[in-house]
């Protein structure tokens, strides 16, 4: 997916607005501006019109804590479903669609993106994947992955926070513990920026058939090793799927095509937001003095570690908005949605809601609400990886406490560049400095 120079706050900070500090009638999310720096953008229509419908990319943009929570509450009015099959390669969906069926093995439809009570049933199969004794016992391994990360530049005094740090300890990660070792990392990151931008709804033709390229590579793999786990179990997710079974259910095992879609959903759910999700702590610590104090003093702590990364999640969440789609009429925050209304759920701008979260901007891990924030969703979809990217996230963050000290950015930060993507807020490159601890 390529990359788009966005401009950060500056003199322009505010375009969306009118000169008396209104929402103007064609604000959009899909705006560069907007990408670079959202949070006033979130700002304005929280306070001029909650539930907005955005003309760019037709779609209701629900931004108040509130209004998320009833959404996320009402799985059977406001359909993952229909909002997500709405959203996969938007413009390009019967072409895209082909693509697979002919070059890729397939066309897969994502399971866990389904509604009740299909939902239930794959959900309760994922999750023999992600049991908390299996996720605590990761601990150790996603440790010395981190460890040997770090080590890999902690004496150059310079790296890219985000193509040195994030990705390759998130991707080395998600890989071991879907047992595809003799990937090469580069090529999942290609992978997964090719999956998300089926939902980022700003990719043209072109860059949609690269894409798909990309998405036939990552699915013929996931196939070959789905094969082979068949005849051969392996202590991996990938064969937790394959061989998971549920007592008490007419289809008690997972079809071939739902491991697929799963397998693709894990290696790109565990790889890509996770990786933003420590990129955006790192930007955090090199720009914000405060964060950087908290973690150089606790980084040893575990109770505050855990306390720091539920407010950097809070504060960056690497996810901005996901979809739905109502199943029919319904009132939201005074807006009356039509059947069939398409919606973007922006959880960044609920966890920044100060009806919810006073003073939303500050960082305070002190919050007495702190694991109140939607980063992971909410109800029956909520996150069902949360604990391993929590754990991920922590690990590296006390790796990087505890070899690296007065890190920095090595440019502007309005130089930063952003995926053009109105699903995530990712950086491409993160240019920082550094000193090894001593």
């Amino acid at each position: 997916m390529e990359s788009t120079q966005l401009k950060s706050a500056g003199a322009d900070r505010c375009p969306f607005l009118t000169e008396d500090g209104h929402l103007k009638p064609d604000a959009t999310m899909a705006d560069l501006n907007v990408r670079a720096n959202p949070w006033p953008f979130y700002e304005a229509i929280r306070r001029d019109s909650p539930v907005y419908h955005d003309p760019n990319i037709d779609m209701y943009l629900v931004s108040r804590f509130e209004d998320l929570q009833k959404v996320l509450a009402d799985p059977l009015t406001f359909s993952v479903k229909h909002g997500y099959a709405e959203q996969n390669a938007k413009g390009f969906q019967a072409e895209f669609q082909e693509i697979l069926r002919t070059q890729g093995g397939g066309f897969f439809h994502d399971g866990i993106m389904t509604d009740p009570p299909e939902h239930t049933r794959i959900r309760r199969l994922l999750e023999k994947a992600f049991t908390a004794h299996r996720v605590k016992q990761l601990e150790p391994d996603i440790r010395e992955i981190a460890v040997n990360v770090i080590e890999k530049v902690a004496d150059q005094g310079h790296a890219d926070g985000a193509q040195d740090i994030s990705n390759p300890f998130t991707i080395r990660v998600i890989a071991k513990q879907l047992g595809f070792h003799d990937l090469d990392p580069d090529k999942i990151a290609q992978w997964s920026l090719a999956a998300v931008a089926q939902i980022g709804r700003m990719q043209d033709r072109e860059q949609m058939l690269e894409n798909a390229r990309l998405y036939c590579e990552m699915q013929n793999y996931i196939i070959d090793r789905i094969k082979e786990r068949q005849e051969t179990p392996a202590e991996d997710m990938i064969s937790d799927l394959v061989h998971a079974r549920l007592d008490d259910d007419q289809n008690p095992t997972l079809e071939f095509g739902e491991i697929v879609a799963l397998g693709r959903a894990l290696l790109v759910g565990g790889n890509d937001t996770t990786s933003t999700g420590l990129t955006n702590v790192l930007r955090a610590v090199a720009t914000r003095p405060e964060v950087a104090e908290f973690l150089y003093a606790n980084y040893e702590d575990d109770k505050a570690m855990n306390r720091f990364v539920e407010e950097m999640l809070r504060l960056e969440p690497p996810v901005h908005g996901l979809s739905r789609m109502t199943t029919r009429e319904v009132e939201l925050g005074g807006t009356v949605l039509p059947k069939g209304a398409h919606m973007l759920l922006l959880y960044a701008s609920g966890n920044d809601d100060p009806a919810q979260f006073p003073c939303p901007r500050d960082f305070n891990p002190g919050r007495g609400n702190i694991t109140r924030h939607v980063t992971f969703g909410n109800g029956t979809h909520r996150c069902v990886g949360l604990a391993l990217a929590r754990m991920e996230i922590k690990v590296a963050a006390q790796e990087i406490g505890r070899r690296l000290v007065d890190i920095k950015m090595a440019v502007p930060i309005e130089e930063l560049t952003y995926f053009p993507t109105v699903a995530t807020r990712m950086v491409e490159n993160l240019p920082i400095t550094f000193k090894r601890r001593a």
